[in-house]
């Protein structure tokens, strides 16, 4: 191929990706570009005009009261809902691996939770967790476990376990369908060599499928803690945040300073921290994706 040729299938490239180079710096890089500039800056929705103030915001923020139980309650919300989500798809994938009557339908039944809008499989579980009409306060007290109903929402630790099983429920599908294509990858032949050797189902599990899956298995992992570092949905829902800040994770206090307080200043200095603690994540699931295997 002559260096003309090269240089016309060059600009066909650039003209090919220019639409979608637009339309990212359009919906992403001039928002993204904006937020940085406002967390410099002393503004408020609810005055014209904005004044400079360099890093103050951050310092305001990383010095203020606030923001390591928000660092906190993200942790929480993160490493439980990316933990117990992934754990709990990977044992449903190997379950519907399986040959069985009826597995497709289950198949197509387990992607309830994710076709549901966000908003309302929140306000589906915060009458679950009703303190006065909850069933789940029912079911318990029809089993004996209670004596009275609990207010599961007004207490910090049983409102950041009822946001974390909502979203484990809400984003286990999207997690099985991964989990599952890889399994779907494995040879049969291997399955039944280790079977014909003794394996168990244990062994069969830890020493053969894990290795097999690791790759499709660390990219669920890594797709689920960016999303949700960035979920807003289900806990504004159904908690807003509270009680106190037990669930206010840095999307939630994004929007209360914002929207709430109209400090867009502070709110967009939040949102730079918080899109660093997404980077750092998706600095590792790029670079993983680039090697592959």
């Amino acid at each position: 191929m002559s260096r003309r040729d090269e240089r016309a299938r060059a600009r066909f490239g650039l003209l090919l990706a220019a639409p979608a180079v637009l339309i990212f710096v359009a919906i992403i890089g001039y928002p993204l570009v904006q937020s940085v500039i406002t967390s410099l800056y002393d503004a408020s929705l609810l005055r014209p005009g904005r004044a400079w103030v360099g890093l103050e915001n951050f310092r305001s923020v990383l010095g203020g009261s606030t923001f390591w139980p928000i660092l906190r309650a993200t942790g929480v919300f993160v490493l439980g809902t990316t933990g117990l989500g992934v754990a709990l798809s990977f044992l449903w994938a190997l379950f519907l691996n399986e040959s069985f009557p009826g597995r497709n339908v289950l198949r197509g039944l387990s992607l309830i939770p994710w076709i549901v809008p966000s908003t309302v499989g929140g306000f589906l579980w915060l009458w679950m967790f009703h303190g006065q009409f909850g069933v789940i306060n029912g079911f318990l007290r029809t089993l004996g476990v209670l004596d009275r109903p609990i207010v599961w929402l007004a207490s910090p630790a049983w409102a950041q376990a009822a946001v974390i099983l909502a979203r484990v429920w809400q984003a286990m599908p999207w997690y099985t369908l991964l989990l599952l294509a890889g399994l779907q990858g494995i040879d049969r032949q291997i399955l039944e060599a280790a079977r014909v050797d003794g394996a168990g189902n244990l062994r069969l599990v830890t020493r053969v499928i894990l290795p097999q899956v690791r790759f499709i298995l660390f990219l669920t992992t890594m797709l689920a803690l960016i999303g949700n570092l960035q979920h807003f949905d289900l806990i504004w829902v159904m908690t807003g945040g509270g009680p106190g800040r037990a669930t206010a994770t840095f999307s939630v206090e994004v929007y209360q300073q914002a929207f709430q307080r109209w400090d867009t200043g502070t709110a967009a200095a939040i949102g730079v921290l918080w899109m660093g603690f997404i980077s750092v994540v998706a600095f590792f699931y790029l670079r993983r994706l680039d090697v592959g295997e």
